[in-house]
């Protein structure tokens, strides 16, 4: 499989694709992140705790924001008007980690992987920066796109990849 970069001109320049002759189609992403920390951290989290808030609610804030704001954060990405931003998280109890999930949803001429992908970084971020000061070997894990719909190259499952 040869895969060709499509921010490289042909003198291999970096350079915005130009979507201006792509249809126009709903497109949809969702990526996941997983952060780890130890049961004290987790607890504080869990049961309201923390010092500074709610954890949660301040990550899912922060990962909605940086999304609208991909095309500041990465180079080369296009401005959207995403028509939906979730994000979600879920404590997982059995491991004392905190999965987070973001789906972004656009109807335009490019995908939102990369505003998925930031949503999830960004509240995982959040994540770590709230619990620092409790916990210094958080690890931030697993940050993947789940699945994608839309556009000339169709959908993407991981879990179809995966098995």
């Amino acid at each position: 499989m040869s895969a060709s970069f499509s921010h490289i001109n042909q003198r291999g320049d970096a350079h915005m694709v130009d979507v201006s002759e792509k249809q126009i189609t709903h497109r949809e992403a969702r990526a996941e992140s997983i952060v780890l920390m130890n049961a004290e951290t987790f607890n504080m989290i869990i049961e309201g705790k923390h010092h500074k808030g709610d954890v949660f609610a301040t990550a899912r804030i922060a990962g909605i924001q940086a999304a609208k704001r991909t095309w500041e954060l990465i180079p080369l990405c296009h401005p959207l008007l995403l028509s939906k931003i979730e994000v979600n998280i879920e404590p997982l109890f059995e491991n004392h980690s905190v999965k987070i999930e973001s789906i972004c949803k656009v109807t335009g001429q490019t995908g939102v992987e990369m505003e998925a992908l930031v949503a999830v970084s960004v509240a995982a971020l959040t994540i770590y920066d709230m619990c620092k000061a409790s916990q210094k070997d958080m690890i931030i894990n697993q940050v993947k796109l789940l699945n994608k719909v839309g556009g000339k190259s169709g959908e993407y499952n991981l879990n179809k990849i995966e098995q």
